[in-house]
């Protein structure tokens, strides 16, 4: 699990609060979300869809399931709703199906680690 409050996303954004618990693997009808998050200011909701390695443009259709589920069961008068796909990679139709839509971005995850001996 990423380190939120270490990421860049975590500057401009909350893990969403449900009877005080973090909201991930949030529950949807159709299926469960990987993170739910709110602006520091309120005014948006995020879904955050996390992939292991190559994202396929099914995620998109995935994504969209799950902001419309946002939408309508759980964002308040006048918030907005976006979205968030993270993986290791991206490819040809998946950026294809993201530029038909301007609510759902995609950031590239990296993976670094240190060894220490003794």
């Amino acid at each position: 699990m990423m380190h939120w409050e270490r990421a860049e996303i975590g500057k401009d954004y909350d893990i969403y609060l449900v009877d005080g618990q973090k909201a991930k693997q949030y529950p949807t009808d159709t299926g469960p979300l990987d993170i739910l998050a709110i602006s520091k200011d309120k005014t948006h909701l995020l879904v955050v869809e996390l992939k292991q390695g190559r994202a396929s443009d099914a995620v998109v259709g995935q994504i969209l399931r799950y902001m419309s589920f946002v939408q309508d069961e759980v964002a308040e008068p006048g918030q907005e709703v976006r979205g968030m796909i993270i993986a290791h990679e991206d490819d040809a139709r998946i950026r294809r199906a993201l530029s038909m839509t301007s609510n759902i971005s995609f950031c590239r995850y990296e993976v670094s680690f240190k060894l220490k001996m003794g």
